[in-house]
Protein backbone atom coordinates (compact mmCIF):
# COMPACT_ATOMS: atom_id res chain seq x y z
CA UNK A 1 0.00 0.00 0.00
CA UNK A 2 2.61 2.17 1.24
CA UNK A 3 4.44 2.30 -2.95
CA UNK A 4 1.04 2.54 -4.31
CA UNK A 5 0.52 6.09 -2.17
CA UNK A 6 4.14 7.24 -3.16
CA UNK A 7 3.10 6.42 -6.64
CA UNK A 8 0.30 8.40 -6.68
CA UNK A 9 2.00 11.49 -4.99
CA UNK A 10 5.24 11.13 -7.05
CA UNK A 11 2.37 11.48 -10.00
CA UNK A 12 0.64 14.27 -8.57
CA UNK A 13 3.39 16.35 -7.44
CA UNK A 14 4.83 17.81 -10.79
CA UNK A 15 1.27 19.46 -11.27
CA UNK A 16 0.79 20.26 -7.96
CA UNK A 17 -2.62 21.84 -7.21
CA UNK A 18 -3.29 23.15 -10.50
CA UNK A 19 -5.48 22.99 -13.73
CA UNK A 20 -4.33 22.25 -16.96
CA UNK A 21 -4.09 25.01 -19.30
CA UNK A 22 -7.06 25.89 -21.60
CA UNK A 23 -9.25 24.19 -18.30
CA UNK A 24 -12.37 25.57 -16.72
CA UNK A 25 -13.41 23.60 -13.42
CA UNK A 26 -17.47 23.85 -13.44
CA UNK A 27 -19.39 27.05 -11.79
CA UNK A 28 -22.58 25.85 -9.52
CA UNK A 29 -20.70 22.74 -7.79
CA UNK A 30 -22.76 22.12 -4.72
CA UNK A 31 -20.51 19.74 -2.73
CA UNK A 32 -23.30 18.28 -0.11
CA UNK A 33 -24.84 17.19 -3.39
CA UNK A 34 -21.16 15.46 -5.00
CA UNK A 35 -20.39 13.69 -1.78
CA UNK A 36 -21.21 9.77 -1.51
CA UNK A 37 -19.92 7.01 -3.74
CA UNK A 38 -18.80 7.58 -7.06
CA UNK A 39 -18.00 4.62 -9.76
CA UNK A 40 -15.14 5.13 -12.16
CA UNK A 41 -16.32 4.11 -15.49
CA UNK A 42 -13.06 5.11 -17.61
CA UNK A 43 -9.49 6.48 -16.78
CA UNK A 44 -6.44 7.47 -18.20
CA UNK A 45 -4.19 5.11 -17.24
CA UNK A 46 -1.04 5.51 -14.01
CA UNK A 47 0.98 3.09 -11.96
CA UNK A 48 -1.12 4.11 -9.02
CA UNK A 49 -4.20 2.57 -10.13
CA UNK A 50 -3.05 0.11 -13.23
CA UNK A 51 -4.44 -3.38 -12.58
CA UNK A 52 -7.16 -2.01 -10.53
CA UNK A 53 -10.68 -2.50 -11.36
CA UNK A 54 -14.10 -1.91 -9.87
CA UNK A 55 -12.58 1.41 -8.49
CA UNK A 56 -14.84 4.01 -6.54
CA UNK A 57 -14.46 6.75 -4.94
CA UNK A 58 -16.25 8.00 -1.50
CA UNK A 59 -16.21 11.81 -0.46
CA UNK A 60 -17.48 12.60 2.92
CA UNK A 61 -16.95 15.74 5.02
CA UNK A 62 -13.81 16.22 7.34
CA UNK A 63 -14.28 17.57 10.60
CA UNK A 64 -11.66 20.49 9.15
CA UNK A 65 -14.02 21.54 6.68
CA UNK A 66 -12.39 19.56 3.96
CA UNK A 67 -13.31 16.64 2.18
CA UNK A 68 -12.32 12.77 3.19
CA UNK A 69 -11.32 11.10 0.02
CA UNK A 70 -11.52 6.86 0.27
CA UNK A 71 -9.93 5.58 -2.97
CA UNK A 72 -10.68 1.69 -3.29
CA UNK A 73 -9.80 -0.83 -6.16
CA UNK A 74 -9.72 -4.95 -6.57
CA UNK A 75 -6.42 -5.55 -7.66
CA UNK A 76 -6.95 -8.33 -9.90
CA UNK A 77 -3.02 -9.71 -10.12
CA UNK A 78 -3.24 -10.28 -5.69
CA UNK A 79 -6.93 -11.07 -6.14
CA UNK A 80 -7.31 -8.51 -3.43
CA UNK A 81 -9.04 -4.90 -2.78
CA UNK A 82 -6.55 -1.97 -2.10
CA UNK A 83 -7.43 1.49 -0.48
CA UNK A 84 -6.36 4.70 -0.03
CA UNK A 85 -7.50 7.37 2.20
CA UNK A 86 -6.59 11.24 1.01
CA UNK A 87 -7.81 14.62 1.92
CA UNK A 88 -9.40 17.53 -0.25
CA UNK A 89 -10.09 21.00 -0.17
CA UNK A 90 -11.16 23.69 -2.45
CA UNK A 91 -8.50 25.89 -4.27
CA UNK A 92 -10.73 28.65 -4.36
CA UNK A 93 -14.56 29.46 -3.94
CA UNK A 94 -16.68 26.19 -2.92
CA UNK A 95 -18.47 26.67 -5.54
CA UNK A 96 -16.58 26.15 -8.44
CA UNK A 97 -14.91 22.00 -8.90
CA UNK A 98 -11.72 22.91 -8.04
CA UNK A 99 -9.71 20.99 -5.05
CA UNK A 100 -6.44 20.13 -4.29
CA UNK A 101 -6.19 16.51 -2.93
CA UNK A 102 -3.55 14.35 -1.00
CA UNK A 103 -3.22 11.17 -0.43
CA UNK A 104 0.14 11.47 1.28
CA UNK A 105 1.01 14.78 2.66
CA UNK A 106 2.31 17.39 1.73
CA UNK A 107 2.21 16.75 -1.63
CA UNK A 108 -1.16 17.85 -3.77
CA UNK A 109 -2.76 17.49 -6.63
CA UNK A 110 -5.15 19.16 -8.66
CA UNK A 111 -8.88 17.63 -8.86
CA UNK A 112 -10.96 19.14 -11.07
CA UNK A 113 -14.86 19.03 -12.01
CA UNK A 114 -14.19 19.87 -15.82
CA UNK A 115 -18.10 18.49 -16.75
CA UNK A 116 -21.23 17.89 -14.08
CA UNK A 117 -24.48 16.61 -14.47
CA UNK A 118 -25.73 19.51 -12.38
CA UNK A 119 -29.54 18.53 -12.50
CA UNK A 120 -28.74 14.74 -10.88
CA UNK A 121 -24.93 14.87 -9.73
CA UNK A 122 -24.96 11.54 -11.98
CA UNK A 123 -21.93 11.84 -14.12
CA UNK A 124 -18.54 13.82 -13.94
CA UNK A 125 -15.59 13.95 -15.68
CA UNK A 126 -12.61 14.90 -13.98
CA UNK A 127 -9.21 16.13 -14.52
CA UNK A 128 -5.71 16.18 -12.80
CA UNK A 129 -3.16 18.85 -12.54
CA UNK A 130 -2.15 17.97 -16.55
CA UNK A 131 -4.21 16.28 -19.59
CA UNK A 132 -2.31 13.27 -18.75
CA UNK A 133 -5.22 12.73 -15.85
CA UNK A 134 -8.68 12.04 -17.10
CA UNK A 135 -11.34 10.36 -15.35
CA UNK A 136 -14.94 9.92 -16.04
CA UNK A 137 -17.13 8.91 -12.66
CA UNK A 138 -20.58 7.98 -12.36
CA UNK A 139 -23.43 7.08 -9.64
CA UNK A 140 -23.06 4.06 -10.51
CA UNK A 141 -20.32 1.36 -12.65
CA UNK A 142 -21.91 2.18 -16.14
CA UNK A 143 -23.61 5.50 -17.91
CA UNK A 144 -25.76 5.64 -20.43
CA UNK A 145 -24.06 5.16 -23.93
CA UNK A 146 -25.38 8.70 -25.17
CA UNK A 147 -23.94 10.41 -21.92
CA UNK A 148 -20.82 8.40 -22.33
CA UNK A 149 -20.40 9.63 -25.52
CA UNK A 150 -21.09 13.03 -24.52
CA UNK A 151 -18.68 13.37 -21.39
CA UNK A 152 -15.77 11.52 -24.38
CA UNK A 153 -16.76 14.38 -27.06
CA UNK A 154 -15.90 17.32 -24.22
CA UNK A 155 -12.62 15.43 -23.72
CA UNK A 156 -11.32 15.01 -26.98
CA UNK A 157 -12.45 18.35 -28.12
CA UNK A 158 -10.60 19.98 -25.14
CA UNK A 159 -7.51 17.90 -25.94
CA UNK A 160 -7.17 14.54 -24.02
CA UNK A 161 -6.23 11.48 -25.45
CA UNK A 162 -9.27 9.26 -25.10
CA UNK A 163 -7.66 6.58 -27.27
CA UNK A 164 -6.26 5.66 -24.75
CA UNK A 165 -8.93 5.69 -21.60
CA UNK A 166 -9.45 2.29 -20.07
CA UNK A 167 -12.95 1.49 -19.55
CA UNK A 168 -13.66 -0.45 -16.54
CA UNK A 169 -16.79 -2.57 -15.76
Amino acid sequence: MKKYILALCAALLPGCATVPKDLRPVDGFDLGRYLGVWHEVARLDHTFERGLTKVTAEYSLRADGGVKVLNKGFDQRKNKWKEVEGRAYFTGEKTTGSLRVSFFRPFYGGYNIIELDKEGYQYALVAGPSKSYLWILARSPELPPATLEMLLAKARGLGFATDKLIFLK
